[in-house]
């Protein structure tokens, strides 16, 4: 895992390695995935991700656990890090995390750091096939983790989950999303004191797509459903009111990307919004979408990856919208990048097994919104300085609405 870190409004960067625990066996070695982070309000970073550790050939899995690291210094050095839920073999498989902190000066519950995740079934042949969608929490700074609770329904038949994104209401309230692909539906449950109990999950939409989507942008990997929520944290009038994006498939248009939103603490929702406004009727695919709104302001800010500018639909840019009045209607989008990345069969020089990115992301504080994303832009050309092939990067942008 690399963790990087800007001190000038992210102009420049420098990254270092995060931690890894020792192999699990002789001659073994670790695998490091899914980076999620999160600030507190005394401006320490937690840096979540999992740890896969292999035999020495990296070929067979011996057990996977979640980590969480912390940083005083603004990600420089990493000193703390807590690992937790092992579990052995190839079992059950800790995947896809995210994290959230409390970030509420008056919560009870202020900077607890929350992470979810679900644990999969490896052998079923892809992470999608699990039957819990874990959460632990930590109030003294990231040292321990509560013991994991499982937040989805787990009686019933078959449990298949994905895409946890815990994200934290006005009072302290806990919210964690995902994606039931078992029934094709976006779910979210709740905690109101400080994530020790959830009550009941609800339905936030129904989806079309159940897992991923093979689209025409991606070479080889498809483009998963997930949710990226938030919820409004602002002295605004939409104060507490939650917002939830996905991408799905439609009828005409390809894959685009929708907004909902909650009044009252996602017990209901409402009707999905089309926040992509390209013309309808032609496939031109959206997603990886994610979903930032500004606590100083209320303003709900998403990004996501957009083929509308190619004829094919292969190539992409990041796109970007902005909704002021509470997730009624989005402003006209916004074309962030400046140059088009090829990630389709039809680029050979394409990175077929590092695509874009499920956990590419935005930010948005006091009118300042920084989208981060993966592009393959530089994909076979050869790097003056150490002359070897550039791959797929990361890049950011500062967008002021």
């Amino acid at each position: 895992m690399r963790g990087y870190f800007s001190s000038d409004g992210g102009k420049n960067w420098d990254a270092v390695d995060l931690p890894l625990p020792p192999p699990a066996t002789t001659n073994g070695t670790d695998f490091g995935s899914d980076p999620g982070v999160a600030f507190d309000t005394r401006g320490n970073v937690y840096y979540s991700y999992i740890v896969v550790f292999f035999n020495r050939f990296f070929k067979s899995i011996q057990g996977t656990e979640m980590a969480v690291a912390k940083s005083s210094d603004g990600g420089k050095t990493w000193p703390q890090v807590t690992f937790f839920n092992f579990n052995s073999g190839t079992g059950q498989f800790n995947d896809k995390p995210m994290i959230a902190v409390d970030t509420n000066p008056l919560s009870p519950f202020r900077d607890s750091v929350y992470v979810a995740w679900d644990n999969a079934s490896f052998n079923a042949g892809k992470s999608s096939a699990n039957n819990a969608l874990l959460f632990a929490r930590s109030t003294d700074g990231g040292q321990t983790f509560s013991s994991p609770l499982a937040l989805n329904a787990l009686t019933g038949g078959p449990n298949a989950v994905i895409g946890a994104d815990p994200f934290v209401g006005p009072n302290g309230e806990v919210y964690v999303s995902w994606h039931d692909i078992q029934n094709n539906r976006l779910m979210i449950n709740s905690s109101l004191d400080g994530g020790v109990m959830f009550g009941q999950q609800q339905s936030i939409a129904q989806t079309v797509v159940a897992f991923d989507d093979g689209i025409p942008a991606m070479a080889s990997r498809r483009a998963l459903l997930y949710p990226a929520c938030d919820a409004d944290r602002s002295s605004g009038a939409n104060r507490g009111t939650l917002y939830c994006s996905w991408m799905d498939e439609t009828a005409t248009n390809g894959t685009d990307v929708f907004v909902a939103r909650s009044t009252n603490r996602g017990v209901s929702w409402s009707a999905p919004v089309r926040v992509n406004d390209d013309p309808t009727g032609v496939r031109k695919d959206q997603f990886n979408q994610w979903l930032s709104v500004d606590p100083t302001s209320g303003s709900i800010n998403l990004s996501w990856n957009d083929a509308r500018n190619d004829p094919a639909d292969t190539k992409t840019d990041i796109f970007f919208a902005q909704s002021t009045n509470g997730g009624a209607s989005f402003a006209p989008n916004v074309k962030v990048t400046t140059v088009m990345t090829d990630e389709s069969a039809a680029n050979p020089n394409a990175d077929a097994g590092n695509q874009y990115g499920d956990y590419e992301g935005i930010v948005a504080f006091g009118g300042i919104i920084h989208p981060i994303w993966t592009d393959g832009r530089f994909d076979g050309t050869i790097d003056p300085n150490t002359g070897q092939l550039i791959g797929e990067e990361v890049f950011t942008a500062a967008i002021t609405a």
